[in-house]
C-alpha cells in the first residue's frame, strides 16, 4: 500500500505526498507505480478527529518542499469545513469522504475503486486499478526500498515510468544533517 509512514527519506515522503494532495487523476499517474492499494484514516466519520484530512496540509507542506509545483498555501479547509479547490479535488480528500459526504467528486473511471470501509467507516482501503505491471516487476527485482537501502541513487529505486515526475524535484536540504561528516 501507499502509506505517508513510508519514510526513507524527505524526498520520498514528499512523493508520497504529492500523490496524496494531487488530484485523483494526476495522484493516480503516480500511485499506480508505487502500490496495489491506498488506506485512509477517516476518523471523523466515527466521531474523532486527526484522521488523514487533518494531517494533509502537513503533506502538502512536505511535498511542496520538493515538488515546487505543489503550493502547501492553496490546500486548506476553512474555518467552516469547507476545502479549498485543491483540497478537494485531492487524492486524500476523496478517499477519506467518498460515499460519505456529498460534497466529494469521488474518483475518475478507471483510477481507484472502495475495496473495504470498516464497520465505523474509520479506515478506507482502496484498490488502485491499472496498476503498471512493469513497474510492480520493477519492485521485485530488488528496487524501491532495497535499492535505497543499499546506498544506490534514489531514481534507480524507483521505476522508469516515474523518472519524469521525479526529474521535476528540488532535493530537500535539511539545515542539519546527523548522517554527514
Amino acid at each position: 500500500t501507499i502509506a505517508d509512514g513510508n519514510t526513507w527519506n524527505h524526498e520520498h515522503i514528499a512523493l508520497l505526498g504529492k500523490s496524496l494532495v494531487s488530484p485523483t487523476g494526476a495522484a493516480h499517474q503516480i500511485v499506480r507505480h508505487l502500490a496495489d492499494y491506498v488506506l485512509v484514516w477517516s476518523t471523523r466519520y466515527g466521531g474523532h478527529g486527526g484522521d488523514d484530512i487533518a494531517k494533509s496540509p502537513h503533506m502538502a507542506r512536505i511535498s511542496g518542499s520538493v515538488y515546487k509545483e505543489i503550493n502547501p498555501e492553496e490546500f486548506y479547509m476553512d474555518q467552516t469545513g469547507k476545502p479549498s479547490d485543491m483540497m478537494a479535488k485531492s487524492l486524500i480528500y476523496n478517499a477519506v469522504t467518498f460515499r460519505l459526504d456529498p460534497k466529494s467528486i469521488g474518483f475518475e473511471e478507471g483510477t481507484f475503486e472502495e475495496a473495504y470501509t470498516s464497520k465505523n467507516r474509520m479506515v478506507r482501503i482502496y484498490k488502485v486499478l491499472n496498476v503498471d505491471e512493469g513497474s510492480k516487476a520493477h519492485g521485485k527485482e530488488g528496487h524501491g526500498y532495497t535499492a535505497w537501502l543499499a546506498g544506490r541513487p534514489l531514481e534507480s529505486a524507483y521505476p522508469p515510468a516515474l523518472q519524469e515526475i521525479l526529474r521535476g524535484k528540488k532535493d530537500f536540504a535539511q539545515l542539519e544533517d546527523f548522517n554527514r561528516d
